[in-house]
C-alpha cells in the first residue's frame, strides 16, 4: 500500500521583474503579460510505499524543498495530483507558524489541534515535547524571547513527538549542537523502525545510506531516478562531482 502518490506534478510561479509589474497584468487583465514562468517542477510521478524511508537528494535548486512543501500541504500544484494517507507532520522551516506572542507550551499545543490532535492528547505530551526540546523555564515564556536555537528545538520536539504516520522533514538536522542532532537523529531512527513513513531532504550521502531504504533524485525540477539508495545516491554523487553542473537559481517567491 502506498503513503503517497505523486501523478505527474508540475509547479510553476511567475517571476516579476518589478512589483509593478503584477499590477499591470491585473489592471490590463491579462491581456499583456510581464511576467517569466519558472517551473520549480514538472511532470514530477512517484510512488512511496507506507513504511518506507527515503532521501529526497539533488542540487541546490532541483526542486526537492517545493516538491516537500506540496506533499504537506504548504503549496498546491500547477498541474496533477497526489495523494498523502496517514497523520502527516511536516519538519520544513522550524518554527515558522509558531506565534511570537504565545509561550512555547502554548505553541505546541496550538500546532497540536492545527495537526488534528484533540487538546487533550496534546497535553499529555507536553511533558515529553517539553524534556525533548532541552529549553528548561522558557517552554512558559513568549516565543521572542527566544535564541533562533531554541525556536528549532521546540519546533522539532513539537513535530516529532506526535506519533506522525508520515513525517516529511526538509533539511532539519542542522538544530541545535552536536549532541542534539545525534537525539534527532535516534528519534526519527526510532520512527522507522515503529513504521512511519519517512522522507526527508539531504545533502549528505551518509545520511542516506544510515537511515533511507530508497532514494528520489531531483535535478532541474525533473525526476532523475527513483530506487534503492545503492543505486540512487552514486548517481547523486556524479552528478555533484561533475564539471560544469550548475543548478538552477534558488527561487522562494514572496507569494503564491
Amino acid at each position: 500500500m502506498y503513503a503517497i502518490q505523486v501523478n505527474s506534478v508540475s509547479k510553476k510561479y511567475n517571476i516579476y521583474d518589478r512589483p509593478t509589474d503584477r499590477l499591470k497584468e491585473i489592471l490590463l487583465r491579462n491581456k499583456r503579460l510581464f511576467h517569466k514562468e519558472f517551473w520549480a517542477l514538472t511532470d514530477i510521478s512517484l510512488n512511496i510505499e507506507r513504511g518506507d524511508s527515503v532521501a529526497l537528494i539533488g542540487p541546490n535548486g532541483s526542486g526537492k524543498s517545493t516538491l516537500l512543501q506540496i506533499l504537506a500541504g504548504v503549496l498546491q500544484p500547477t498541474t496533477g495530483s497526489l495523494s498523502v494517507q496517514g497523520r502527516t507532520t511536516a519538519i520544513l522551516e522550524l518554527g515558522a507558524g509558531f506565534q511570537p506572542d504565545y509561550t512555547g507550551r502554548e505553541n505546541v499545543i496550538l500546532n497540536g489541534i492545527i495537526l488534528g490532535i484533540p487538546e487533550k492528547e496534546m497535553l499529555r505530551r507536553l511533558d515529553a515535547i517539553a524534556e525533548f526540546a532541552e529549553i528548561g523555564d522558557f517552554f512558559d515564556q513568549p516565543i521572542r524571547t527566544y535564541s533562533s536555537g531554541m525556536v528549532v528545538r521546540l519546533a522539532f520536539a513539537a513535530m516529532i513527538n506526535v506519533d506522525p504516520e508520515i513525517l516529511l522533514v526538509d533539511e532539519a538536522m542542522a538544530v541545535g549542537d552536536r549532541r542534539f542532532q545525534v537525539k534527532c537523529l535516534e528519534k526519527i531512527q526510532e520512527l522507522r523502525e515503529r513504521g512511519t513513513t519517512l522522507l526527508f531532504v539531504t545533502h549528505e550521502p551518509i545520511l542516506c545510506y544510515d537511515y533511507c531504504r530508497s532514494a528520489v533524485l531531483l535535478n532541474g525540477g525533473k525526476l532523475m531516478k527513483q530506487g534503492t539508495v545503492q543505486d540512487v545516491v552514486p548517481l547523486y554523487e556524479s552528478l555533484m562531482s561533475e564539471e560544469g553542473v550548475v543548478a538552477q537559481k534558488v527561487f522562494v517567491p514572496a507569494s503564491v
